[in-house]
Protein backbone atom coordinates (compact mmCIF):
# COMPACT_ATOMS: atom_id res chain seq x y z
CA UNK A 1 0.00 0.00 0.00
CA UNK A 2 1.51 3.47 -0.68
CA UNK A 3 1.96 5.30 2.44
CA UNK A 4 -0.04 8.60 2.96
CA UNK A 5 1.95 11.53 2.48
CA UNK A 6 1.74 14.87 4.39
CA UNK A 7 0.48 18.31 2.13
CA UNK A 8 0.65 20.65 5.16
CA UNK A 9 -2.87 19.85 6.11
CA UNK A 10 -4.89 17.32 8.03
CA UNK A 11 -6.18 15.41 4.63
CA UNK A 12 -3.22 12.86 2.96
CA UNK A 13 -1.82 13.60 0.18
CA UNK A 14 -2.04 11.73 -2.91
CA UNK A 15 0.18 10.40 -5.34
CA UNK A 16 -0.91 10.22 -8.51
CA UNK A 17 0.07 10.37 -12.65
CA UNK A 18 -1.84 12.51 -14.28
CA UNK A 19 -5.45 14.55 -14.42
CA UNK A 20 -7.36 15.16 -17.94
CA UNK A 21 -10.70 15.10 -19.29
CA UNK A 22 -12.01 12.89 -21.64
CA UNK A 23 -15.15 10.36 -22.82
CA UNK A 24 -15.32 7.22 -20.76
CA UNK A 25 -14.00 4.65 -22.80
CA UNK A 26 -15.30 1.72 -20.95
CA UNK A 27 -18.52 -0.48 -19.48
CA UNK A 28 -22.15 0.72 -19.27
CA UNK A 29 -21.37 4.24 -18.60
CA UNK A 30 -19.01 4.54 -22.04
CA UNK A 31 -19.16 7.66 -23.67
CA UNK A 32 -20.52 10.11 -21.03
CA UNK A 33 -18.12 12.85 -20.16
CA UNK A 34 -15.82 11.95 -17.52
CA UNK A 35 -12.75 13.50 -15.79
CA UNK A 36 -9.76 11.10 -15.13
CA UNK A 37 -7.57 11.25 -11.89
CA UNK A 38 -5.38 8.13 -12.76
CA UNK A 39 -3.60 6.96 -9.41
CA UNK A 40 0.15 5.75 -9.39
CA UNK A 41 0.95 2.87 -8.44
CA UNK A 42 -0.21 -1.06 -8.60
CA UNK A 43 0.25 -4.53 -7.22
CA UNK A 44 -0.74 -6.56 -10.11
CA UNK A 45 0.61 -7.16 -12.98
CA UNK A 46 -2.16 -7.49 -15.93
CA UNK A 47 -0.66 -8.99 -19.56
CA UNK A 48 -2.70 -6.86 -21.22
CA UNK A 49 -2.15 -3.95 -19.24
CA UNK A 50 -2.35 -0.35 -21.39
CA UNK A 51 -1.32 1.62 -18.89
CA UNK A 52 2.24 0.27 -17.41
CA UNK A 53 3.41 3.59 -16.67
CA UNK A 54 0.97 3.57 -13.44
CA UNK A 55 2.71 0.46 -11.87
CA UNK A 56 5.12 2.88 -9.84
CA UNK A 57 4.95 5.84 -8.29
CA UNK A 58 6.17 8.49 -9.91
CA UNK A 59 7.96 12.26 -8.40
CA UNK A 60 5.68 14.24 -10.21
CA UNK A 61 2.08 14.05 -11.94
CA UNK A 62 0.97 15.91 -15.33
CA UNK A 63 -2.56 18.17 -15.93
CA UNK A 64 -4.69 18.83 -18.72
CA UNK A 65 -4.45 22.78 -18.66
CA UNK A 66 -7.70 22.60 -20.60
CA UNK A 67 -10.31 20.02 -21.07
CA UNK A 68 -9.83 17.90 -24.13
CA UNK A 69 -6.69 19.91 -25.47
CA UNK A 70 -3.80 17.53 -24.92
CA UNK A 71 -1.75 20.30 -23.45
CA UNK A 72 -0.12 19.20 -19.85
CA UNK A 73 1.66 20.78 -17.22
CA UNK A 74 3.61 19.11 -14.84
CA UNK A 75 3.36 19.43 -10.64
CA UNK A 76 4.84 17.58 -7.95
CA UNK A 77 3.59 14.57 -5.62
CA UNK A 78 2.61 14.91 -3.58
CA UNK A 79 -0.80 17.08 -4.50
CA UNK A 80 -3.02 18.19 -2.14
CA UNK A 81 -7.06 16.98 -2.19
CA UNK A 82 -8.09 20.16 -2.37
CA UNK A 83 -5.94 21.08 -5.01
CA UNK A 84 -7.24 18.07 -6.95
CA UNK A 85 -10.55 18.58 -5.91
CA UNK A 86 -9.83 22.38 -7.97
CA UNK A 87 -8.47 20.83 -10.59
CA UNK A 88 -11.23 18.30 -11.43
CA UNK A 89 -14.18 20.75 -11.06
CA UNK A 90 -12.11 23.59 -13.66
CA UNK A 91 -11.78 20.05 -16.28
CA UNK A 92 -15.71 19.39 -16.12
CA UNK A 93 -17.96 20.01 -18.78
CA UNK A 94 -20.87 20.16 -16.24
CA UNK A 95 -22.18 18.67 -13.00
CA UNK A 96 -23.26 15.57 -14.75
CA UNK A 97 -19.51 15.22 -15.56
CA UNK A 98 -17.96 11.57 -13.81
CA UNK A 99 -15.19 12.02 -11.57
CA UNK A 100 -13.47 8.88 -12.44
CA UNK A 101 -10.61 7.34 -9.74
CA UNK A 102 -8.37 5.05 -11.46
CA UNK A 103 -5.12 3.69 -11.67
CA UNK A 104 -2.82 2.12 -11.58
CA UNK A 105 -4.73 1.04 -8.02
CA UNK A 106 -6.60 3.92 -6.22
CA UNK A 107 -7.15 1.60 -2.87
CA UNK A 108 -3.62 1.42 -2.30
CA UNK A 109 -4.33 4.85 -1.60
CA UNK A 110 -7.78 4.76 0.43
CA UNK A 111 -7.76 7.70 2.56
CA UNK A 112 -6.96 9.95 -0.36
CA UNK A 113 -10.30 8.34 -2.05
CA UNK A 114 -12.21 8.81 0.24
CA UNK A 115 -11.22 12.41 1.31
CA UNK A 116 -11.23 13.72 -2.54
CA UNK A 117 -14.80 11.62 -3.14
CA UNK A 118 -16.26 13.18 -0.28
CA UNK A 119 -14.76 16.76 -1.22
CA UNK A 120 -16.00 16.34 -4.92
CA UNK A 121 -19.53 14.99 -3.69
CA UNK A 122 -19.85 18.20 -1.48
CA UNK A 123 -19.25 20.08 -4.74
CA UNK A 124 -22.11 18.42 -6.56
CA UNK A 125 -19.81 15.91 -8.40
CA UNK A 126 -20.40 12.17 -9.35
CA UNK A 127 -17.25 10.19 -8.57
CA UNK A 128 -16.88 6.73 -10.09
CA UNK A 129 -14.23 4.22 -8.67
CA UNK A 130 -11.79 1.74 -10.85
CA UNK A 131 -10.48 -0.81 -9.30
CA UNK A 132 -9.14 -4.29 -9.61
CA UNK A 133 -11.29 -5.61 -7.03
CA UNK A 134 -9.40 -6.94 -4.44
CA UNK A 135 -8.58 -4.72 -1.75
CA UNK A 136 -11.98 -5.55 0.38
CA UNK A 137 -10.59 -3.43 3.83
CA UNK A 138 -9.70 -0.50 1.59
CA UNK A 139 -12.90 -0.10 -0.05
CA UNK A 140 -15.04 -0.69 3.20
CA UNK A 141 -12.88 2.60 4.61
CA UNK A 142 -14.37 4.55 1.61
CA UNK A 143 -17.45 3.02 -0.20
CA UNK A 144 -19.50 5.39 0.98
CA UNK A 145 -18.52 8.16 -0.22
CA UNK A 146 -18.05 6.75 -3.84
CA UNK A 147 -21.32 6.86 -6.10
CA UNK A 148 -20.67 4.08 -8.52
CA UNK A 149 -18.06 1.09 -8.48
CA UNK A 150 -16.61 -0.17 -11.51
CA UNK A 151 -14.73 -3.44 -10.25
CA UNK A 152 -12.54 -5.56 -12.52
CA UNK A 153 -12.79 -9.43 -11.55
CA UNK A 154 -9.53 -10.34 -12.71
CA UNK A 155 -8.88 -14.11 -14.05
CA UNK A 156 -6.04 -15.83 -12.16
CA UNK A 157 -4.68 -17.19 -14.79
CA UNK A 158 -4.18 -13.43 -16.75
CA UNK A 159 -2.34 -11.74 -14.04
CA UNK A 160 0.61 -11.54 -11.14
CA UNK A 161 1.22 -9.88 -8.36
CA UNK A 162 3.56 -7.46 -8.31
CA UNK A 163 7.49 -8.01 -7.62
CA UNK A 164 7.94 -8.60 -3.68
CA UNK A 165 4.14 -10.22 -3.02
CA UNK A 166 3.65 -13.34 -1.37
CA UNK A 167 1.62 -15.65 -3.82
CA UNK A 168 -0.73 -18.39 -2.73
CA UNK A 169 -0.88 -22.60 -3.26
CA UNK A 170 -3.92 -21.69 -5.44
CA UNK A 171 -4.11 -18.31 -6.86
CA UNK A 172 -7.42 -18.59 -8.82
CA UNK A 173 -9.52 -20.08 -5.51
CA UNK A 174 -7.72 -17.14 -3.49
CA UNK A 175 -8.67 -14.47 -6.66
CA UNK A 176 -12.20 -15.10 -6.61
CA UNK A 177 -12.55 -14.86 -2.67
CA UNK A 178 -10.83 -11.98 -2.84
CA UNK A 179 -12.69 -10.66 -5.36
CA UNK A 180 -16.33 -11.64 -3.60
CA UNK A 181 -15.83 -10.11 -0.65
CA UNK A 182 -14.87 -7.00 -2.61
CA UNK A 183 -18.27 -7.39 -4.41
CA UNK A 184 -20.07 -8.55 -1.35
CA UNK A 185 -18.96 -4.76 0.35
CA UNK A 186 -19.91 -2.35 -3.09
CA UNK A 187 -23.08 -4.00 -3.55
CA UNK A 188 -24.16 -2.82 0.03
CA UNK A 189 -22.45 0.50 0.32
CA UNK A 190 -23.06 1.44 -3.53
CA UNK A 191 -24.00 1.38 -7.12
CA UNK A 192 -21.71 -1.29 -8.52
CA UNK A 193 -21.51 -3.24 -11.65
CA UNK A 194 -18.31 -6.15 -12.44
CA UNK A 195 -16.37 -6.20 -15.34
CA UNK A 196 -13.83 -9.07 -16.86
CA UNK A 197 -11.45 -8.82 -19.44
CA UNK A 198 -11.72 -11.93 -21.87
CA UNK A 199 -8.81 -13.22 -24.21
CA UNK A 200 -7.88 -16.04 -26.11
CA UNK A 201 -6.58 -17.65 -23.20
CA UNK A 202 -9.66 -17.26 -20.87
CA UNK A 203 -9.97 -20.47 -18.94
CA UNK A 204 -13.63 -21.76 -18.94
CA UNK A 205 -13.96 -23.29 -15.52
CA UNK A 206 -12.59 -19.86 -14.31
CA UNK A 207 -15.15 -17.91 -16.34
CA UNK A 208 -17.66 -20.34 -14.77
CA UNK A 209 -16.71 -20.20 -11.10
CA UNK A 210 -16.65 -16.11 -11.26
CA UNK A 211 -20.34 -16.53 -12.78
CA UNK A 212 -20.74 -18.78 -9.66
CA UNK A 213 -19.86 -16.20 -7.04
CA UNK A 214 -21.32 -13.44 -8.79
CA UNK A 215 -25.08 -14.91 -8.92
CA UNK A 216 -24.65 -15.99 -5.39
CA UNK A 217 -24.28 -12.28 -4.50
CA UNK A 218 -26.76 -11.45 -6.32
CA UNK A 219 -27.93 -12.45 -10.07
CA UNK A 220 -28.83 -8.65 -10.50
CA UNK A 221 -25.61 -7.33 -10.51
CA UNK A 222 -24.34 -5.95 -13.73
CA UNK A 223 -21.64 -8.26 -15.52
CA UNK A 224 -19.67 -6.21 -18.82
CA UNK A 225 -17.76 -8.89 -20.70
CA UNK A 226 -15.05 -7.17 -22.60
CA UNK A 227 -13.15 -8.66 -25.01
CA UNK A 228 -9.27 -7.33 -25.01
CA UNK A 229 -7.69 -4.57 -26.64
CA UNK A 230 -4.42 -6.04 -27.81
CA UNK A 231 -1.94 -4.74 -25.53
CA UNK A 232 1.37 -5.86 -23.95
CA UNK A 233 1.31 -10.05 -23.77
CA UNK A 234 -1.75 -10.17 -25.66
CA UNK A 235 -2.08 -9.83 -28.98
CA UNK A 236 -5.40 -10.85 -30.66
CA UNK A 237 -8.83 -11.13 -29.18
CA UNK A 238 -11.12 -13.88 -29.09
CA UNK A 239 -13.07 -15.15 -31.76
CA UNK A 240 -16.82 -13.89 -32.04
CA UNK A 241 -18.73 -17.59 -31.45
CA UNK A 242 -16.72 -17.63 -28.08
CA UNK A 243 -17.61 -14.06 -26.53
CA UNK A 244 -21.40 -14.78 -27.96
CA UNK A 245 -20.95 -18.57 -26.17
CA UNK A 246 -19.33 -16.53 -22.62
CA UNK A 247 -22.16 -14.07 -23.37
CA UNK A 248 -24.94 -16.57 -23.75
CA UNK A 249 -23.61 -18.98 -20.68
CA UNK A 250 -23.96 -14.97 -18.41
CA UNK A 251 -26.99 -14.24 -19.53
CA UNK A 252 -28.40 -18.03 -18.22
CA UNK A 253 -27.12 -17.15 -14.53
CA UNK A 254 -27.37 -13.17 -14.61
CA UNK A 255 -30.06 -10.64 -15.41
CA UNK A 256 -27.87 -7.74 -16.57
CA UNK A 257 -24.79 -8.94 -19.10
CA UNK A 258 -23.49 -6.90 -21.50
CA UNK A 259 -21.01 -7.55 -23.79
CA UNK A 260 -18.84 -3.89 -24.74
CA UNK A 261 -15.46 -3.62 -25.99
CA UNK A 262 -13.07 -0.80 -25.40
CA UNK A 263 -14.00 2.24 -27.28
CA UNK A 264 -12.11 4.85 -26.72
CA UNK A 265 -8.33 3.14 -29.04
CA UNK A 266 -11.09 3.69 -31.73
CA UNK A 267 -12.00 7.23 -31.41
CA UNK A 268 -8.84 8.38 -30.41
CA UNK A 269 -8.85 9.89 -27.04
CA UNK A 270 -6.39 9.36 -23.64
Amino acid sequence: MVPAQETGTSEPGASLVEIFASAQGEGPEVGRSTVFVRFGGCDLRCRWCDSPGTWRTVPGCRIETRAGSGDFEDRPNPMSVAEIAEICAGLAATRSTWISLTGGEPLLQPAVVAALATRLRQAGFRTYLETHGLHAEALESCVAQIDLVSMDWKLASEVRWAPGQAGCSDPETEFHDAHARFLRIASRESEVYVKVVLTPSTREAEFEAMLDRIAAISPTIPLVLQPVTPCGGVDARPEASRLLGWLGRAEARLSDVRLIPQTHPVYGVL
